[in-house]
């Protein structure tokens, strides 16, 4: 069989879309195409992926969906742990070529069910030396792919004031920013989480929002690079996700959704000043949920009308049963949760 190497980088870089008269939007067809090729090309490179190999990774996702692609198109074999969460259309697309899927339960303690993921994935290579793992929470290629997403974005857009993103494994968010504050030192960052996500300090817990949160911590999350976190729940982010639609036509996901109501909004508050807000993933896995009223009807908290902007807290750990937001001031995990400790005494 036929494998081409170069299959899909037309694919990797964003549309560049007008939303308002200072914001533009990067929507992605499949934005972990990016990452998850320059982490492949990498391996290959230093030859820790030999030809016709295999490759196990953790993911209920798109970066999944990536692999599988790349996959095909370069002759490896793909083995996928993930658990119940991941949907059956993603799912039968993987099967359909030729992906191998552990799917597992949650388990008790720490980590929950991202922690029972990586267990099955280290047994799988354990039983399988010479298998190659991307490690996308922890490998640092993943930020370092989107040095070509920074480079598009100053040559079409120039100097931005803002850059707009959901932080799942901490990639796009922390190797775009870093990448950008070369030319601007004084670029704003602004991370979106879910509530009930560790990754900016929630209580871990269930999540609704799927693509978003994290029940370990990523170490390719970057906190200092944040000047401000959202949170937003999943009836908003499907709601914003829809007027995406309607406004502009992007048939986008959930995440998508997520970024576009805090960009929205942080752009009418700043009408002086020019932001990107980055869209990562399609709509076409979600024509039965989000692109379903019923189905967006049935949901706990479905409201037809958009808070307009955020709740301010003072604690990242505080209860958020709304679209909220905290001043994170580009400090590590550690000296924020810290400082809030100090406060409460």
């Amino acid at each position: 069989m036929f494998h081409d190497q170069s299959m899909f980088q037309d694919y990797e870089l964003p549309r560049l879309t007008a939303l308002a008269p200072n914001l533009i939007g990067a929507s992605f067809f499949l934005m972990k195409l990016l990452p998850a090729r320059f982490v492949l090309d990498q391996a290959e490179r230093y030859g820790h992926l030999k030809p016709g190999g295999r490759i196990c990774e953790t993911t209920s996702g798109t970066f999944g969906l990536a692999l599988a692609m790349l996959s095909v198109a370069r002759g490896y074999k793909l083995t996928l742990g993930s658990d119940n969460a991941i949907d059956l259309i993603l799912q039968q697309r993987l099967r359909d070529v030729g992906t191998q899927l552990e799917i597992v339960e949650a388990a008790p303690g720490k980590g929950g069910i991202q922690r029972a993921r990586l267990d099955r994935l280290h047994k799988i290579m354990a039983d399988c030396p010479g298998t190659f793992c991307p490690r996308q929470y922890e490998n640092p290629d993943n930020p370092s792919a989107y040095a070509a997403v920074a480079e598009q974005i100053s040559e079409r857009v120039g100097e931005i004031d803002c850059i707009i993103g959901t932080v799942g494994s901490g990639g796009s968010m922390s190797g775009l920013s870093r990448i950008l504050r070369m030319v601007n030192p004084d670029l704003n960052v602004i991370g979106i989480d879910t509530p009930a996500s560790f990754v900016f300090g929630q209580p871990d817990g269930a999540r609704a929002l799927r693509g978003l949160g994290n029940s370990l911590m990523p170490a390719n999350v970057d906190h200092c690079q944040f000047d401000r976190v959202h949170w937003v729940t999943a009836p908003e982010a499907y709601q914003a996700t829809r007027e995406l639609h309607r406004n502009h036509a992007l048939f986008q996901g959930g995440t998508s959704g997520a970024a576009y109501l805090v960009a929205r909004w942080w752009a009418a508050q700043n009408p002086k000043s020019n932001a990107v807000v980055i869209f990562p993933d399609e709509g076409n896995r979600y024509t039965s949920t989000i692109y379903n009223d019923t189905y967006l009807q049935s949901l706990e908290g479905w409201s037809d009308r958009l808070p307009q902007s955020p709740i301010q807290v003072d604690d990242p750990r505080a209860e958020m049963p709304v679209w909220s937001c905290f001043d994170w001031n580009r400090q590590s995990i550690n000296d924020v949760l810290l400082e809030k400790e100090y406060a409460h005494e």
